[in-house]
């Protein structure tokens, strides 16, 4: 009998919890006989969805209707898309960006106009074009790729060759003898104008300024909701592990290679200038991506609307390896901006390559997914919140300076249960080198003090001793809201660049 009621009790414990709250995904029918690996995503105002596929084609989907038309073609590798109005866009191709336009109202564009293309092609395969984005004074920016010592540089290039290396230009001019000298390029090379940089023009696209340098596959830009200018980059040669900058007018952002581009720059080969002065050179990151944990190739940022609850404001990131996306939190410390990376979408029906984000004016996320022959998917897939406003997860991370060491204040979006579980915290930091990735490195325990939280519930309180410079993971998947709901987003991620 005893037993019997035990099970009843379970059986009514385990019913009374409520079901936590999920999110719909909708995968899209992409016409027939394209590529379906997408480049870039915006949503008119009347809810039509623009998508841009890899081998060039400008596709509108009507949700309403469920249907397609082509609104232009033969574009070279586009990876990204701004819209101007219903019948203009900017798209950034391979060689340029470009605005596609249709003048007499019959949906299909009938005008290709080239707004900028003053910036190097080497014909390396790997000198991809992102953007553009635009700031509130309509500047433009786009950003460019590296290219990659597993090929050299074409016979003919576009714009202006530098000498500044091991090799000449011959030396770097593939042939079939490349792979014996290829590792004098250096991995990533910059060897044409303005790779590894990110550049700002003036609306017109007639005046263009050198932003930013240090970059190596900025895969991901776009601003969030203050105005702040971020790019995603990829783990690699100078990147221990993928980081997320703020980019300002002239900072250099740690990738040697683009500094060839720099004004006045006498130093000879960047890849040679010693460690030391390089790591006093650049920018430090805002966020990092734990390989192969977080992420491994984080893409594009977007803003999410008010439709979406406690996360609305805040800044989501694509991620096209796992089968997540990535929620940034920014946290000001010492005058400098840096944040929490939260996972979203785990264990859900999202999937991988998950590269291009836009949202609808209903609030619906529209995620275009890509590979680029490395891991990934494709196709489009709709993403709706269900009953946004009961999610229960965080919504700000800060940390302040404390009697002994750190305080970190995490708040939620729902009151927290009654019994606050052991938290664990660990941290680990990632080198600065000319290798590609690293390994964690000094990584150890941080002891927790007694957590603290708020009257209201929504705020916890973590005394602890945290380390400059390093990542501090900080695992809450036992926590649970006062209504029984689990936790969106269970590990945090905070990089702290500076500690107050």
């Amino acid at each position: 009998m005893k037993k019997l009621l035990l099970f009843l009790a379970l059986s009514t414990a385990l019913h009374a919890a409520p079901e936590p709250v999920r999110f719909d995904f909708q995968s899209i029918q992409v016409p027939p006989n394209i590529d379906p690996q997408v480049g870039g995503v915006a949503v008119l105002p009347d809810g039509k969805v623009v998508t841009v596929f890899h081998r060039g084609e400008v596709m509108i989907y009507d949700p309403a209707a469920k249907t397609w038309s082509r609104f232009a073609e033969g574009l070279h590798e586009p990876l990204g898309i701004l819209v101007e109005s219903p019948s203009s866009f900017l798209i950034m191709q391979r060689p340029e960006l470009t605005r596609v336009k249709d003048t007499n109202g019959d949906g299909v564009a009938d005008e290709y106009e080239t707004v900028f293309d003053d910036f190097g092609i080497s014909g390396n395969y790997h000198e991809f074009a992102f953007g553009p984005v635009k700031d509130k004074d309509g500047s433009l920016y786009i950003a460019l790729n590296l290219a990659s010592q597993f090929a050299g540089v074409r016979p003919e290039i576009r714009g202006t060759f530098t000498d500044i290396g091991e090799l000449d230009r011959k030396g770097m001019t593939q042939d079939k003898e490349w792979s014996k000298r290829s590792e004098k390029a250096g991995r990533m090379y910059s060897r044409v104008n303005w790779r590894g940089w990110v550049l700002k023009l003036s609306p017109d696209g007639k005046q263009m300024e050198p932003f930013a340098s240090g970059f190596r596959s900025p895969d991901g830009i776009g601003f969030d909701a203050d105005g702040n200018l971020l790019v995603t980059d990829n783990e690699g040669d100078w990147r221990g592990t993928s980081p997320l900058y703020i980019a300002k007018a002239g900072g250099f952002y740690g990738n040697p290679a683009s500094l060839v581009w720099r004004k006045g720059w006498d130093k000879g080969d960047p890849l040679k200038v010693p460690l030391e002065e390089l790591q006093k050179m650049r920018t430090m990151e805002t966020g990092r991506f734990p390989q192969g944990f977080l992420a491994n190739s984080p893409t594009e940022p977007a803003i999410f609307p008010k439709s979406w609850g406690p996360y609305a404001g805040q800044v989501v990131l694509g991620e096209m390896n796992q089968n997540r996306m990535v929620r940034y939190l920014p946290d000001d410390v010492a005058g400098f901006r840096q944040s929490t990376l939260i996972p979203m979408f785990d264990d859900t029906e999202l999937g991988s390559g998950n590269h291009r984000v836009a949202f609808g004016p209903d609030g619906a996320m529209w995620v275009g997914k890509t590979h680029l022959s490395w891991a990934g998917a494709e196709g489009l897939v709709k993403v709706t919140p269900k009953d946004a406003e009961k999610i229960f997860t965080v919504v700000s991370c800060h940390v302040v300076k404390a009697a002994k060491g750190q305080e970190m204040h995490i708040r939620v979006s729902q009151p927290i249960g009654a019994q606050l579980p052991k938290i664990a915290v660990e941290r680990y930091d990632y080198l600065y080198h000319r290798d590609y990735g690293s390994d964690q490195v000094g990584k150890a325990e941080v002891p927790v003090g007694n957590a603290i939280v708020s009257a209201d519930g929504l705020e916890i309180t973590l005394p602890m001793e945290m380390k400059e410079g390093f990542i501090h993971q900080v695992d809450l998947t036992p926590l649970v809201s006062k209504t029984g709901s689990p936790l969106e987003g269970k590990l945090l991620y905070y990089q702290a660049t500076k500690l107050p």
